[in-house]
């Protein structure tokens, strides 16, 4: 990985605002990346992309995490402290493809990657969405030595399958253990470090041309001048200026 400047970063904020979560990692994870063609990129399971990120998270913002979780029980709102190593999970041990005996089946499947993301993401509900990421995972099933469609597999089938993608590519699926202090109530809250990063570099972002717009208005300084600070010397001009 390589660390990126605040002009990159930058950049590549302003480049995915347009885009997909999935394509807007992919963007992230090409300049951070260089080494990588976009091809292999998009190829990287769903966890091993999620591995990537959570590293870029914490070289721009730290290891320390804080998000938001509604009781599903009682409507809690509860705020989640955490670190990376709790959300951070092993990779996968072998690169597939991957076979799975179950209810008399013999499955054949690989990992999910970016581009099978990109591909579901037009279905608005759930179980289409999963099931068609499913299919496209698919590499054959049989039974009794006979092909079956992926449409005519049993749903104890889908869901065993679907339950060992997780177990081989954990970091794609991370979920915390949350109880409610009011309820007791407690489940699993999944944490998406796709969406959890892009909200934080575009809060990031937007803080930082605030910034720069300010010190252009009280010194005339060009967006390149203001962007060559460190983040600390940046912050005291910011405040002198603000009195």
């Amino acid at each position: 990985m390589r660390a990126l400047s605040t002009r990159e970063l930058l950049d590549v904020w302003e480049r995915g605002l347009a885009r997909t979560n999935e394509r807007w990692a992919l963007l992230l994870l090409e300049a951070a990346f260089p080494d990588w063609t976009l091809q292999e990129l998009e190829r990287l399971s769903v966890g091993e992309r999620d591995a990537r990120l959570l590293g870029l998270r914490e070289w721009a913002f730290g290891g320390g995490f804080t998000s938001l979780a509604a009781c599903p029980a009682c409507a809690e709102q509860l705020e989640l402290s955490f670190e990376a190593d709790d959300v951070r999970a092993p990779p996968p041990t072998a690169a597939g493809p991957f076979l799975l005996s179950v209810g008399g089946h013999e499955v054949e499947f690989r990992l999910p990657d970016s581009l099978d993301l990109l591909a579901v993401t037009s279905n608005v509900e759930v179980e289409d969405a999963r099931r068609e990421l499913f299919e496209r995972c698919l590499a054959s099933a049989r039974r009794g030595g006979e092909e079956v469609a992926a449409g005519a597999l049993p749903a104890e089938v889908v869901d065993a399958v679907s339950e060992e993608m997780d177990r081989l590519d954990p970091q794609g699926n991370v979920r915390l253990s949350v109880s409610c202090p009011r309820c007791g109530h407690g489940w699993q809250a999944l944490f998406d470090i796709c969406s959890y990063l892009r909200s934080e570099l575009d809060s990031w972002a937007r803080r930082l041309l605030r910034e720069v717009h300010l010190l252009a208005s009280a010194y005339g300084w060009r967006e390149s001048d203001t962007l060559a600070l460190s983040p600390r010397r940046r912050l005291l001009y910011v405040q002198m200026v603000n009195g």
